[in-house]
C-alpha cells in the first residue's frame, strides 16, 4: 500500500543515520565513508520515537556505536561524527552549541524532529559562531518525524493528557491554541512523511475543525513554497491520482470505546500489563511484542481463552517435534528432554537434528514468553473479575440489555475502583435514559465502594447536556444552555455538543468505524453530509464543499486519545470491504481504559463534582 506509515519513517531516519549519503545496499551495509561509526545523540521524545521501529542491533548495522542521551553529561570522542535528532528547543540548541564549542565530535549532523523554528536556529548559528566551532557544524536539517509509528498503521503524536487540557474549564485561549498548533504540527509531520496531501474532513465545531483548520493553513503555506515535500510525492502519482481522506474526530465523539474492557489479548495486555511502545515490563522478564513476533501478530486480536489454547496447541506441537528430532538420533532416552548435548546416528539425521536447533529454541522462547505473558494476565483475570466486566459491558453496548444483578454485584465486589468507575460509567453511557432507582442504586453500590465519583458525575453532566441541547427546538433556549454550559465547562461545549449522536454507542459497529466507512465511500450519507471538508490543494473558498469519489486510503485521527479497540475495528473495516480499504489510525497518545478514566476524573474534580474517596487507586 501507498500508506506505509512506518517503513517511509524508518527509510528517513536510515538516510539521516547514513549521514544523507548514498546507501550501496539496502540494508544499510556496504562500505566507504557512510559505513564510518557514529554517535547517535537524542533527547527524551526522539528516543521514544525511535524504540518502535530500530533496536540496539539494528542501529549498529547502521554504523552507530553509541546512543546517548543529549540531557546527561556525555564524554568526548574527538574522532567520530555525531548524528543529533532532537526537538527544536531553545535548550537543545544551547545543548548542541555547548557541545560544538567543547569539540565533542569531529563533526556534528543536525537534526530536528520537526520543523525548527527561526529563532531556535538563529540562536544555535550566534552560540557556534561567537565559539568558533561553526566549521564543525556538517548539516541542519528539519525532518518532520515527530510522531511515534507503534505499527504500519499506527501512530502516537505522544501529546499527553490532550483530552483534559482541551476540556478543562479553566484552560486559557492561548494554551488551547498553542496544544491545536502542535497537534496539527504532527499531523503535519506524518503527512509528509508519506508524501501526500490528504483531503481533511471532520465534523463542525470543537477540537477537530480547529485542528483541520491549522493544518489546512500549514498545508497551504509549505505548498506556496517549490519544490516542497510534496513536489516529488506529486509527480510521481500525477498518472494514478489518489489521495488520501484525513478524518478527524475529538474523543467525545465516542466516550465509551475509551473506557470499555476488552477480552482480546492485545487490548487486555495494554490495559492490564500497561503495554508502552510496544514493549511489556514483567516483574521478572522484559518482552517486545511487534510485528517481530509471528504468535503476537497471528494471536493478539483473538479472545484471551483462544490465545490460552493456542499457547497449549503450540507447546504440544514443540514437544512432539523434539520427540520426533530425539527418536531420530537416539537422544531423550528415558525421558530426557533434547538439550542438542546427546546427538548420536547417522549423519544425515544430526546434520537434520543441528539444522533444527536454532528454530526449535526460538519457538521455546516464544512459547515461553507467551506463557508468561498469559499467566499474568490470567492472574488479574481471576482477581478483578474481568472476564464479568467484559460479560457486563459487553451486553450493555452490544446488546442494549444489563443484568442487574451481576451489574450491582460487580460494583460491590472484586475489581480495582477504577474497573467499577468504568463499568458505571459504561452504563450511564449505554441507555439513554436508565431508570432512576436504577441509576440510584448504581451510585449507592459505588459510594459503598468509596470509589471517586467525579469521572461519573462529570460524563452525567455532560450527557445530560447533550440530551438538552439536542432537544432545545428554540434558538433562545439552545443559546441559555451554551451559557450555562460554558460556565461550566469552559471551552468543551463545542466539543461535547459535536458528537451528540455518537455519545450512546451503537449496537452493531463503533461509530467511528461506521463514520469511516461513509467518508471513504464519498457518496451522500446524512451522517457524514453535514462534515466539514477542507483541502490544502484547492482555491481558498471556505471549509464547504464536497469531494466525491472513492477513497481507498485514509488517515482517521483521534484529538484526546485512541485505543486499541478502536484501532481493531478500523483493520476489520479496511478487510471486509470491497475493493479492501487501507486505514491508518492515530491519536494524541494512545490510552487504556484506566488512563482515560482518571482524565475524566480529573475533569470532573476541576468541574466540581464528585465525592466519595479522594482519589482513585489500584
Amino acid at each position: 500500500m501507498a500508506l506505509s506509515l512506518r517503513k517511509k519513517q524508518l527509510d528517513l531516519i536510515t538516510r539521516m543515520l547514513h549521514l544523507h549519503q548514498q546507501q550501496s545496499s539496502p540494508d544499510g551495509g556496504g562500505d566507504g565513508e557512510e559505513e564510518a561509526y557514529k554517535i547517535l545523540v537524542m533527547d527524551g521524545p526522539c528516543i521514544s520515537l525511535l524504540s518502535p521501529v530500530l533496536r540496539v542491533g539494528d542501529l549498529r548495522r547502521h554504523g552507530v556505536t553509541l546512543l546517548l542521551n543529549i540531557d546527561k553529561a556525555r564524554q568526548q570522542v574527538a574522532d567520530a561524527p555525531a548524528v543529533y535528532l532532537v526537538r527544536p528547543t531553545p535548550a537543545n540548541a544551547d545543548r548542541i552549541a555547548a557541545d560544538a564549542a567543547a569539540g565533542l565530535y569531529a563533526s556534528f549532523h543536525i537534526n530536528f524532529s520537526t520543523s525548527v523554528p527561526r529563532p531556535v536556529l538563529e540562536r544555535l548559528a550566534s552560540a557556534t559562531a561567537s565559539s568558533r566551532s561553526a566549521h564543525r557544524v556538517a548539516r541542519v536539517a528539519d525532518q518532520y518525524l515527530d510522531f511515534i509509528c507503534l505499527e504500519d498503521g499506527l501512530f502516537s503524536l505522544a501529546q499527553p493528557r490532550a483530552y483534559v487540557a482541551l476540556n478543562d474549564p479553566a484552560a486559557a485561549d492561548a494554551d488551547i491554541t498553542a496544544l491545536v498548533d502542535a497537534i496539527a504540527l504532527g499531523l503535519f509531520c506524518v503527512v509528509a512523511t508519506l508524501g501526500s496531501v490528504p483531503i481533511i474532513r471532520c465534523a463542525s465545531g470543537g477540537p477537530a475543525e480547529m485542528v483541520a483548520a491549522a493544518l489546512d493553513a500549514r498545508l497551504r503555506d509549505h505548498l506556496l513554497a517549490k519544490p516542497n515535500l510534496f513536489t516529488e510525492a506529486a509527480s510521481s502519482a500525477a498518472s494514478s491520482f489518489q489521495r488520501p481522506v484525513l478524518c478527524l474526530f475529538d474523543r467525545n465523539f465516542e466516550l465509551s470505546v475509551g473506557i470499555q474492557h476488552d477480552w482480546s489479548y492485545r487490548p487486555l495486555v495494554h490495559d492490564v500489563l500497561s503495554l508502552k511502545l510496544n514493549k511489556l515490563k514483567l516483574p521478572a522478564e522484559k518482552y517486545d511484542l511487534d510485528d517481530s513476533d509471528p504468535f503476537w501478530v497471528a494471536n493478539s486480536w483473538s479472545p484471551f481463552p483462544k490465545v490460552a489454547e493456542e499457547i497449549e496447541a503450540q507447546l504440544a506441537k514443540y514437544k512432539q517435534d523434539v520427540d520426533e528430532v530425539n527418536q531420530r538420533t537416539g537422544g531423550g532416552r528415558d525421558g530426557v528432554e533434547f538439550d542438542g548435548t546427546d546427538l548420536i546416528g547417522n549423519t544425515k539425521h544430526l546434520m537434520n537434528a543441528v539444522n533444527s536447533l536454532p528454530e526449535l529454541t526460538e519457538r521455546k522462547k516464544m512459547i515461553d514468553k507467551h506463557t508468561n505473558i498469559a499467566t499474568a494476565l490470567l492472574g488479574h483475570i481471576k482477581e478483578r473479575s474481568l472476564d464479568g466486566y467484559y460479560e457486563c459491558e459487553n451486553g450493555m453496548l452490544v446488546n442494549g440489555i444489563v443484568d442487574r444483578n451481576m451489574l450491582l454485584s460487580l460494583l460491590r465486589g472484586k475489581g480495582t475502583k477504577e474497573d467499577k468507575l468504568r463499568l458505571a460509567v459504561t452504563y450511564l453511557l449505554s441507555f439513554e435514559a436508565p431508570p432512576p432507582s436504577e441509576l440510584e442504586q448504581v451510585e449507592a453500590a459505588l459510594r459503598e465502594s468509596e470509589v471517586d465519583m467525579s469521572a461519573f458525575q462529570y460524563v452525567k453532566r455532560i450527557k445530560s447536556l447533550n440530551t438538552q441541547f439536542a432537544a432545545a427546538s428554540s434558538t433562545a433556549s439552545r443559546s441559555n444552555i451554551v451559557d450555562w454550559a460554558e460556565k461550566l465547562y469552559g471551552q468543551s461545549i463545542s466539543a461535547v455538543t459535536a458528537g451528540v449522536k455518537n455519545l450512546l454507542s451503537d449496537v452493531r459497529q463503533l461509530a467511528l468505524a461506521r463514520t469511516i466507512e461513509a467518508l471513504m465511500e464519498g457518496k451522500p450519507n446524512p451522517e457524514v453530509d453535514n462534515y466539514l471538508l477542507f483541502d490544502p490543494r484547492a482555491p481558498r473558498s471556505g471549509t464547504g464543499g464536497q469531494f466525491r469519489g472513492l477513497f481507498r486510503e485514509a488517515i482517521v485521527f483521534m484529538i484526546g486519545g485512541g485505543n486499541y479497540i478502536e484501532y481493531r475495528s478500523l483493520i476489520e473495516l479496511g478487510q471486509q470491504s470491497q475493493p479492501s480499504k487501507h486505514v491508518i489510525y492515530g491519536a494524541t497518545e494512545i490510552l487504556n481504559g484506566v488512563e482515560f478514566i482518571q482524565q475524566l476524573a480529573e475533569l470532573g474534580q476541576k468541574a466540581g463534582l464528585g465525592g466519595g474517596s479522594n482519589n482513585l487507586s489500584q
